[in-house]
Formats: C-alpha cells, sequence, structure tokens
C-alpha cells in the first residue's frame, strides 16, 4: 500500500462518519481515528463503525495510540507517540501487514530509530500554529530534506497546515499532509479536503 496524499485525523469529530466519508470523497487517502476521551466502550463502537466507512470507500484506518483498540477491531494499523506502545510490541500485536507509524516530532534521531526498528511510515511536526496540539516543538524544512534523502519510508508533516501553508511541505517531498483542523474544523469537509488534494496533484504534476 503507497502512503500517498491527504492523511485525515479526526479529533473529536461531531457527525464523524458523515464528515468522514466526506473528506474520504475529497480525496483523504488514509484516516486515523483520535479520540482521547476515558469512555473505552464508546471509543470502540465508533472505532468499528468508522472502520466499515473507511472500507466501503478503500481508504486504510489507522488508530491513535490504542495498539489494543486497533487490534480488537481489525483496524489497519496503529499511531504511536513517544508515550506510547513500543513499536516492536505493536508490530507483534498486529502483525507484518499492520501500517505503523510513529510522531518524530523535531527528532531525526528517532525517525531512524524508528525506520530501523520497523515503522511504516514517520511523522514531523508541528510546522505551524496548531489547533491541536499548539505546545508542540515547531519543526522546519531542513528536517524534511533531511529525511527524504536518508530514510526509505515515507514522511508525513503534520501541525497547522493549509492549503495556503502547504506548497513548501510538498516541494520539500513530503508524502502525505496530515490534517485536523483543516478538514474538520471547516463547515464542508470534502471541499477542503479537494483543496489539499488538488494542491499535491498540481504541484507533483509540475515539470
Amino acid at each position: 500500500m503507497r502512503l500517498r496524499g491527504l492523511y485525515a485525523i479526526t479529533d473529536g469529530v461531531p457527525r464523524l462518519l458523515e464528515r468522514v466519508a466526506a473528506a474520504i470523497v475529497g480525496g483523504a487517502t488514509v484516516v486515523q481515528y483520535r479520540d482521547k476521551s476515558a469512555d473505552n466502550a464508546y471509543r470502540e463502537r465508533e472505532a468499528r463503525d468508522l472502520l466499515a466507512v473507511c472500507r466501503a470507500h478503500g481508504v486504510p484506518l489507522i488508530i491513535n495510540d490504542d495498539v489494543a483498540l486497533a487490534a480488537t477491531i481489525g483496524a489497519d494499523g496503529v499511531h504511536l507517540g513517544r508515550d506510547d506502545t513500543a513499536l516492536r510490541e505493536a508490530r507483534r500485536a498486529l502483525g507484518d501487514a499492520a501500517i505503523i507509524g510513529v510522531s518524530c516530532y523535531n527528532d531525526f534521531d528517532r525517525a531512524v530509530a524508528a525506520q530501523q526498528a520497523g515503522a511504516s511510515y514517520v511523522a514531523f511536526g508541528r510546522f505551524f500554529a496548531s489547533h491541536t496540539k499548539p505546545d508542540a516543538a515547531p519543526a522546519n524544512l531542513d528536517l524534511i530534506h533531511q529525511a527524504k534523502a536518508q530514510l526509505s519510508i515515507p514522511v508525513v508533516a503534520i501541525g497547522g497546515i493549509t492549503p495556503d501553508n502547504a506548497a513548501p511541505l510538498i516541494d520539500a517531498g513530503v508524502d502525505m499532509l496530515a490534517v485536523v483542523h483543516g478538514i474538520f474544523g471547516q463547515a464542508d469537509p470534502e471541499q477542503a479536503a479537494r483543496r489539499y488534494t488538488q494542491l499535491f496533484e498540481h504541484l507533483r504534476n509540475q515539470p
């Protein structure tokens, strides 16, 4: 499975199934379920319903920070942060085919270690002011250039990315743009997603 394009991340989205389906129609190629509530039963029900939507559209569903939930519902993979389950443990739980992403913030050495441990992709950021994680450490384009030159797995950028500021990231070679508020904080997620995907297509198709 090629990881490329718009990576839509939910975060307590109202009308979740409807709005995620709209984002997929707009061009999102991967969806991540992110919900920090403590109601595990609710999260499982919602994640199962979301998985059905993603399956219907042929788009993989990644679970944020919860290997057990990913395994329970049969999701396509998991995304791990600094304080989450170890990557090798997640791989044992989910299998060789699972997509396992790792947040690397602004730490290139962490990305190298993640690739060596079997990560499917690494994510850097925040690149701009972020609604979701306003206190996250900033990252810069040099990190993307270094990652694309030295890593062999896909590179994801996250953090305050909009259609108006995304072009330098795409030009630097990022494989995916991970977006929360820029899609689900907008009135029309389909049109919001389409702006990103059109930008990706336009810039990548330039001679």
